[in-house]
């Protein structure tokens, strides 16, 4: 096993900390083994990077399967901020997400958020993914035939459907159900929850030009 020399330490580290490697990339750098990199670290007692640092590494250099479109019209900046706008009210904002998931039963808001991703962004429509929520006396099969044509998504690219059976004869019911609208990238989650954040702070004070409305007589 060819070893590592130990007047090369500053060199580990900098290629570990600094550069971000990892250990077989250092290894194939310098042309030995992983073993000679592993038994290298240890012998100087260099701390490795637990799960969670890996984790990191591995989401920050992975491609996101989306890219953002020119917004060169007064409609796409519309557009832009509808989209986010119903986002921040209907969609799934939690620092645990790890997806793009909007949830409605109203097939106009479904349409305009759809509109908003696939205008906005050039996203990879092999992401999208529809879960169904429904109750058990609708035809689950007239449902997901109704989103699907109205989305334009494939049945193949929905989910198991969520059917329950506690529904009330008289009670109040979704008639086409609702869906989640669901894109799998977290980057693209991540770029929503970013323009929700520059717009909450652009227009939660009156610097930004909004003028102060009167409030209603009464209050």
């Amino acid at each position: 096993m060819s070893k590592i020399l130990d007047n090369r330490l500053v060199e580990i580290k900098k290629l570990y900390y600094g550069n971000q490697l990892c250990m077989r990339q250092i290894a194939e750098k310098l042309d030995v083994s992983i073993d000679a990199v592993i038994y290298f670290m240890r012998k100087h007692k260099l701390k490795r990077r637990n799960f969670s640092e890996i984790n990191r590494l591995h989401f920050e250099r992975k491609s996101p399967s989306f890219k953002l479109r020119l917004i060169d019209s007064v409609l796409l900046r519309e557009l832009k901020v509808i989209g986010t706008m119903l986002y921040w009210s209907e969609g799934y904002t939690s620092e645990k997400g790890s997806i793009v998931d909007f949830a409605n039963s109203d097939p106009e808001m479904i349409t305009i958020f759809l509109k908003f991703l696939r205008n906005i962004y050039e996203i990879d429509e092999k992401k999208l993914r529809i879960l169904l929520y429904c109750y058990t006396d609708q035809d689950v099969d007239s449902l997901i035939n109704f989103w699907s044509n109205l989305t334009g998504i494939p049945r193949r690219q929905f989910s198991k459907p969520y059917v329950r059976n506690d529904f009330r004869k008289n009670g109040r019911k979704m008639v086409n159900g609702l869906i989640h609208l669901r894109y799998c990238d977290k980057k693209l989650l991540l770029e929503v929850k970013k323009a929700i954040d520059y717009y909450k702070n652009k227009y939660r004070t009156n610097n930004a030009g909004v003028r102060e409305v009167d409030k209603p007589s009464g209050l």
